[in-house]
């Protein structure tokens, strides 16, 4: 069996489990049939406070008076239980920032966790990929000044980047996301995203995962254990695995030995160098992309949650989470096809449809 026809068949299960759960049917608030109205408990008179007021609540929503100094994340973190949620906050509301005094609904439950719209499309994310940043002549250096005109652009056009951990959560079930969400990845662990690229993460306060072969490590102009150490202590970037030689893993899927040694090496060793900075190694990215059904095996059984290709799409809520695809950036890509690369926001709902 290929990896294809084991993404197929990955799509196919979620896809009836989805259908058969009813969830197509009911997960955009326009398709839901009309509620019979329930008795409710009547709430107790609003009490005016410093934290601001409850004026309404159910088991699904809640309306918030806004209280001047509030902000979205604040609130989030209050009454949603995590600031990453402010944007939901935003989106029921089709706001950017509450007035005083204004009631605001708070979404409790997200009545649309799998990003199924009306027209039966689905939300995709697309993972972008980087490798070197700087000077360099090669078709994977890009200029900083280049990647910062990207980021800026994805900031100042509703395009919010979210962790790689995000996305594994939003494939569970478990996380919605913002409808233009965008992850961004590093791959090999060259010391110019250290130099070049943290600082303009940090300016546009953007997470990224960082897949390093650790073969690479300390040598030539690979980062150093010391600069992972400190990217994963940034609380921006997050370190994962890009095998140990960077071999390309299909053409030793017969080599049983030596597959399992590219796999399970690097995260114990990762983890064991920058325990002290917190580092979990669940995600991994396949050297050049390839994948054949021993490997996607092999990956499983070595712990892996996520595993990236370079192949280009964005992943809906049904994507198999071994072979993610990812839209690679050149350091020739300009910004009208940096643009155009993103078009990768919806796919088709009906998951496993020929």
């Amino acid at each position: 069996m290929t990896a294809r026809s084991w993404c197929t068949r990955w799509r196919t299960g979620i896809a009836c489990a989805v259908l058969g759960s009813g969830l197509l049917a009911c997960s955009t608030p326009s398709s839901l049939p009309p509620a019979r109205p329930a008795e409710a408990a009547p709430l107790p008179p609003p009490a005016p406070s410093s934290q601001g007021t409850v004026v309404g609540r159910s088991d699904r929503l809640l309306v918030y008076v806004w209280r001047d100094g509030d902000t979205l994340a604040a609130v989030a973190e209050r009454f949603l239980g995590s600031a990453s949620r402010a944007w939901q906050i935003g989106e029921i509301n089709r706001l950017t920032q509450p007035a005083p005094g204004q009631p605001v609904v708070l979404p409790l439950q997200w009545p649309n966790p799998l990003g199924i719209a009306a027209d039966g499309s689905a939300q995709a994310i697309p993972i972008l990929c980087y490798h070197r940043v700087g000077s360099g002549s090669s078709k994977m250096d890009i200029s900083p000044a280049r990647l910062e005109a990207q980021l800026e652009w994805l900031r100042d056009n509703g395009r919010p980047v979210v962790r790689l951990s995000d996305l594994a959560a939003f494939l569970a079930g478990k996380r919605a996301l913002p409808q233009r969400a965008v992850v961004i990845t590093f791959d090999d662990g060259y010391e110019s995203v250290y130099r070049n690229a943290l600082p303009l993460l940090r300016k546009y306060d953007v997470p990224a995962t960082l897949f390093v072969y650790t073969d690479f490590i300390g040598s030539r102009d690979g980062l150093s254990w010391a600069q992972l150490d400190e990217l994963q202590r940034s609380g921006l970037v997050d370190i994962q695995s890009h095998t140990k030689s960077h071999v390309n893993l299909s053409d030793i899927d017969t080599n049983r030995t030596r597959l399992d040694t590219e796999l399970r090496q690097p995260r114990q060793l990762i983890e064991r160098s920058l325990a002290a900075a917190g580092a979990k190694v669940r995600f991994l990215a396949y050297p050049y992309g390839d994948a054949t059904e021993t490997v996607l095996d092999a990956t499983q059984k070595a712990g892996y949650e996520l595993a990236v290709t370079v192949n280009p799409g964005g992943n809906p809520f049904y994507a198999s989470p071994l072979l993610l695809k990812r839209v690679m950036i050149f350091g020739d890509t300009d910004l009208e096809q940096f643009k155009a690369r993103l078009n990768w926001s919806r796919g088709t709902a009906a998951a496993g449809r020929p």
